[in-house]
């Protein structure tokens, strides 16, 4: 059964989170909140965590589209190619925040997104996600937590999240309530930015 983490966005206790990354460095998998809905991730260099986390949404690791969740932008030049400095502008105003921007992937993506053009990056607005971002030394990749009912589409109550997921994931973090709606998702691969979908954020940052 799945842990149950208790953390507070405003200070998350430095011991919680070394224990989550430990997990995360083990292949585990992890529900934690953002600055819109419950995700779940995995380390972006553990191959096996991936698979499972691609099993558990039912599509393929190389046609999976998730984001790689990242503390600020100074992992950009692992995973993306280099941006223009109006690209760099637009995530500079936007970010951290509730967006998440798809970008040119680089040749030094990990090994189960070697095949892919682009990557969706995501800088959330969460001292708790960031904060586990940052002590593991790397990204997590991360999916939101769709519910199958389809009126509430993401479920907010972390006990709730627990009840469901404690024999699927390792942990489930209590950051408090979640969101109901997801980041907003801007392509940037080409001349004219495009919005993918319409989430949270504001579209003023473009």
């Amino acid at each position: 059964m799945a842990q149950f983490i208790k953390l507070y966005n405003d200070n998350p206790n430095p011991k919680e989170i070394e224990k989550i990354v430990k997990v995360l460095q083990n292949g585990g998998l992890v529900i934690y909140p953002t600055d819109t809905v419950y995700g779940l991730g995995c380390d972006i260099t553990n191959t096996k965590a991936l698979e499972k986390v691609a099993r558990i949404k039912k599509v393929k690791p190389e046609k999976a589209n998730f984001s790689f969740v990242c503390n600020d932008l100074s992992h950009l030049s692992d995973y993306v190619k280099q941006i223009d400095t109006a690209t760099y502008k637009v995530l500079k105003r936007a970010l951290p925040g509730p967006y998440t921007f798809v970008l040119p992937g680089s040749n030094s993506l990990p090994k189960a997104y070697k095949k892919r053009k682009t990557v969706g990056i995501r800088v959330p607005d969460n001292n708790i996600a960031r904060a586990i971002v940052e002590t593991l030394g790397n990204p997590i990749v991360s999916t939101s937590i769709h519910d199958e009912d389809e009126v509430l589409e993401y479920t907010t109550d972390p006990e709730l999240i627990f009840e469901k997921w404690q024999n699927i994931v390792d942990i489930v973090v209590d950051g408090g309530y979640g969101d109901n709606h997801a980041s907003t998702v801007i392509d940037l691969t080409t001349d004219e930015p495009e919005v993918i979908r319409e989430g949270k954020g504001s579209l003023d940052i473009l």
